[in-house]
């Protein structure tokens, strides 16, 4: 049997963000990736179901863009552990749905990275 390739989708991070047509938009989702490099340096970073996701042996945490906003997605042990600092965003079991017109949170995701890689090597939590 041929193994049929589908040209159509992204092959990497830079791919992905090159798929939104707006600039505002790649630029955020870029912002989302630096945030992500300096918050797990060691951590390898490649699509997941699509999106970018960034792993030490599972999936630490990913993002995804969407029309109105990108999502940051973690573990929801991750996010109940910052769900009081959550209140001003909507959220989902382990997402922070974040509006491109809105400024980044970076220290609170920068906070929720280093907790989320801490949980992974010394707690041993894997993705959902």
């Amino acid at each position: 049997m041929i193994k049929r390739i589908d040209l159509s989708r992204p092959g990497n991070v830079d791919e992905y963000i090159e798929t939104f047509e707006d600039a505002e938009k790649r630029d955020f989702l870029r912002r989302l990736r630096d945030l992500s490099r300096a918050g797990a340096p060691t951590a390898g970073e490649g699509l997941k179901w699509g999106n970018p996701s960034y792993f030490l042996y599972t999936i630490l945490f990913a993002f995804a863009g969407y029309s109105k906003h990108a999502n940051f997605v973690f573990t929801p042990s991750t996010k109940e552990a910052f769900a009081d600092r959550l209140t001003d965003f909507e959220t989902g079991k382990g997402s922070i749905k974040l509006y491109y017109d809105r400024a980044i949170p970076a220290k609170l995701l920068t906070e929720m990275i280093a907790y989320r890689i801490r949980e992974f090597e010394v707690d041993g939590v894997k993705w959902m």
